[in-house]
């Protein structure tokens, strides 16, 4: 006699209980009331599929032979069963990698039992209904097909007999699924007398063979299952004892692989690869920071239906010199990280979209710019590892054929950071340096995890152009820093070992083992330049911070990478001196960063702009400009260039004008002029230029890299979960002990529930088909179980739907939540 699940979970110690639970984490969300509804949890649809992803591909075939050898009356089977079966194709796996598998399996309760009598979780044969790819027995299909199979000279005669077009389709079938359409009428016979008028089949040395799906078909080797109307498509299943007949060769469960596909690819040298990796990090870090001053400069609008136009993802592209897609991604991390965020437009909508947001930068662009270039990509390459956005569909349509832009909700994904963790993952595992090529990488998915991979070959080799962009990788190798990236965010090891968050408050801002791995491999900060006679500055490395921000004032850029080079300018020495500096301040700064002398050139053009700056004072009157130079103010007032400012002399030093002081001040300064605003006291106003900045927000990389996950819980607090689930089964067992009062006061003893999930479904239809009344014993959403007298009226998609006499209610109940079903006496 089988056991149920539930007594295989009462008979486990602790230890080996919280071991379950460390391994299937979703069965603790919620904590279970008792055993019964954790054992009705472990065999629900959705926590069998989780534990299913999480198989390998030899692991998942093992499964399968555990499911074709199950005894037909008691449903069980034997682990030197699945070692015959698994053992039986021309290449057998060690018998040792078989028995692991078998232990992995009963580890997760996906079997359960002992060796001898081993037992299938119910809800396998529902989430996988062809075990190893084989279709259903010809008992199960049809007679003729059954009667041919229980005669093996017979069919292997059919099998000899069948034309090559016919035999093609037999041997894709019995590689799986098993089950497959044929076109309309091909299941159709011909008309009486037409036999002879068929077309010759090239692949049958030109005898006419007619439809091969339809000679299969007249033959018994295959069987349809749905022919459909006239005119659709019908389906046709191969049956299992001809498909293990073709699998001859191959063996029962088809090729079985113990260990990961090799990679071809040599490692590389480890240095390499990281140096190329931290190049393509200072290159990633410094197209970020002059994105984000772009929008700074000019802020995208948000469209109505959310993220940025195309217009100008194409125009901050073209600004710095990318393509879009990387111009996307850098955009959609910058945004992740909580650099950039939407700013409402005050008053009524004014720009060319009709929106009311922009995006600009927020207030956290200034802290990060003020980080080291190694924080700084830690910080982006953070944002990527756990952002729910799939760079990769911007640019392409969604299902009402509208184009996918950037920020937009039709790029978000919540499968994509699990993707970023298994490529990575798979990199991880390789011998350090290794670069195989994204072919390998998908095979190695697809052995590690086929039920996750499949369907996503297009998602996996998005995030191997990212990581390689974003200099995660390098060479095609998983960079040093890039391996301690991924354990920092994915491990969580501070946050596992220190619930309480303990650790992180003393060590404080230390930087982590990925920063400081990056920051010896990049240059380090340099803290000086050298000015030219042509009055050109270069900047021998990365500057740090400070100079960065002071090159940023006195001098404009004209290239960048690993050492940069600046020219200063008159416009770029009146910007310093806007700004609050004096020439005297110039002079030192140039004398304290420069490692060469300062040019007299230099010199003499700092002192020549600084001795005409604030030469010229503006005021509002509209606005009004004075100045102690008589013959200034003349030159001024006789300029044709700011004969639209409509100038008039007020005074021997003063001129008006009916516009405001900001067009004065821009038609002066596209003059010639260097004009300086004054409050009204008359002291000059040398300040910055305010910086519009988006509300702050949170970085995405302090959330789980998986959102879908369920927590990973210590031993101690899953021994806590385990001692919870014990305490609530006693109290189930005293309950289920206890006399239920009923109405009239009169005593009966409590119905036994029933603890079998199958059972328990199978009472609840009887009582549907019978309108009789059942107690319903279930688990709330608080964890907690309850029960109710009830009368079934439905069961379907997963929910139970009953009414309860006393209230004249109808109450909906989760079939995975329902503990026991007992027919009310």
């Amino acid at each position: 006699m089988s056991t149920s699940l539930a007594d295989q979970l009462r008979s486990l110690p602790d230890d080996s209980l919280a071991a379950l639970l460390q391994l299937r984490p979703d069965l603790v969300v919620p904590v279970p009331a008792d055993i019964s509804a954790l054992a009705i949890r472990a065999q629900s649809r959705v926590s069998v599929a989780r534990a299913l992803d999480g198989l390998d591909q030899f692991t998942l075939q093992i499964l399968d032979g555990a499911r074709l050898t199950r005894d037909a009356a008691e449903g069980t089977t034997s682990t030197e069963a699945v070692l015959a079966m698994a053992t039986a194709g021309p290449h057998p796996p060690a018998p040792a990698a078989v028995r692991g598998a078998v232990n992995r399996l009963r580890a997760l309760f996906l079997l359960y039992g002992p060796e001898h009598a081993l037992q299938v979780v119910a809800s396998v044969d529902e989430i996988a209904p062809y075990p190893a790819g084989l279709g259903r027995p010809a008992a199960e299909l049809d007679e003729r097909t059954a009667a041919l199979c229980a005669d093996p000279a017979k069919l292997r005669r059919t099998l000899l007999a069948a034309p090559p077009s016919a035999r093609a389709i037999l041997d894709r079938l019995a590689a799986g699924p098993p089950v497959g359409s044929v076109p309309p009428g091909a299941l159709q016979a011909p008309p009486v007398g037409a036999e002879d008028a068929l077309p010759p089949d090239a692949t049958n040395g030109g005898a006419p063979t007619g439809s091969p799906v339809r000679w299969l078909v007249d033959h018994r080797l295959l069987v349809p299952v749905s022919t459909g109307p006239a005119g659709t498509t019908g389906t046709v299943e191969l049956p299992r004892e001809i498909g293990l007949l073709l699998r001859r060769d191959s063996g029962p469960l088809g090729p079985l692989r113990t260990s990961p596909p090799p990679v071809a690819a040599a490692p590389r040298e480890p240095k390499a690869a990281d140096s190329a990796g931290a190049g393509q990090t200072m290159e990633v870090v410094r197209h970020t920071e002059a994105l984000l001053e772009q929008l700074a400069a000019e802020p995208a609008p948000v469209l109505r239906s959310g993220g940025l136009g195309v217009r100008d993802l194409r125009r901050l592209a073209r600004a710095v010199g990318l393509d879009e897609s990387t111009a996307a991604l850098l955009l959609e991390v910058a945004y992740a990280a909580g650099l950039t965020g939407e700013l409402e437009l005050p008053g009524a909508t004014t720009s060319r979209y009709g929106a009311d947001q922009q995006v600009l930068p927020t207030a956290g662009y200034e802290v990060w710019r003020a980080s080291s270039l190694a924080q700084r990509w830690e910080q982006l390459a953070r944002a990527w590892l756990t952002m729910t956005r799939q760079v990769g569909l911007v640019g392409q349509r969604d299902d009402r054929d509208r184009p996918i832009t950037v920020l937009s909700a039709e790029a978000e994904r919540a499968g994509a950071p699990a993707a970023r963790r298994a490529v990575l993952g798979v990199l991880a595992d390789l011998e350090p340096a290794t670069a195989p090529t994204p072919e390998e990488v998908l095979e190695l998915l697809d052995w590690r995890a086929p039920r996750r991979s499949r369907g996503r070959e297009t998602a996996y080799r998005e995030v191997l152009t990212e990581a390689a962009a974003l200099g995660v990788t390098g060479l095609g190798a998983l960079t040093s820093y890039g391996r301690l990236l991924l354990a920092d965010v994915s491990a969580d090891e501070r946050g596992a070992d220190d619930p309480l968050g303990v650790r992180a408050d003393v060590e404080g801002g230390e930087p982590s083992t990925a920063v400081r791995a990056l920051d010896a491999l990049l240059p380090a900060p340099v803290d000086h330049f050298l000015v030219q006679a042509d009055l050109t500055v270069v900047v021998p490395g990365p500057p740090d911070p400070a100079l960065a921000g002071e090159l940023e004032l006195m001098a404009e850029q004209e290239s960048a990478g690993g050492a940069s080079v600046h020219r200063v300018t008159t416009a770029s020495v009146r910007r310093a001196l806007d700004a609050g500096y004096s020439a005297d301040d110039l002079h030192a700064l140039f004398r304290r960063r420069s490692r060469t002398p300062v040019p007299q050139g230099l010199t003499y053009l700092v002192d020549d702009v600084a001795r005409k700056h604030g030469g010229l004072r503006v005021g509002s009157a509209g606005a009004y400009l004075r100045s102690d130079d008589e013959a200034l103010l003349t030159e001024a007032l006789a300029d044709r260039r700011l004969e639209s400012l409509a100038l008039r002399r007020l005074a021997p030093t003063v001129l008006s004008t009916p516009y405001q002081m900001g067009r004065m001040l821009t038609a002066l300064r596209e003059a010639g002029y260097a004009p300086v605003p004054e409050d009204a006291s008359g002291a000059a106003v040398l300040s910055r230029p305010k910086t519009r900045r988006a509300p702050a927000r949170v970085s995405v990389a302090t959330r789980a890299l998986d959102p879908l996950a369920a927590p990973k819980l210590p031993m101690p607090r899953l021994l806590g979960v385990v001692e919870q689930i014990r305490r609530g089964e006693a109290a189930a067992r005293a309950a289920r002990r206890a006399p239920a009062v009923v109405r009239g006061g009169a005593a009966r003893t409590g119905p036994v529930p029933v603890h079998s999930h199958t059972d328990a479904l199978a009472v609840l239809q009887q009582a549907v088909r019978d309108k009789a009344l059942v107690w319903v014993g279930y688990v709330d959403a608080h964890g907690a179980t309850a029960s109710r007298l009830v009368r079934p009226v439905s069961i379907g998609a997963g929910y139970l739907r009953a009414e309860d006499e006393r209230t004249e209610m109808l109450h909906t109940f989760a079939l995975h939540r329902i503990t026991a079903a007992v027919l009310a006496d």
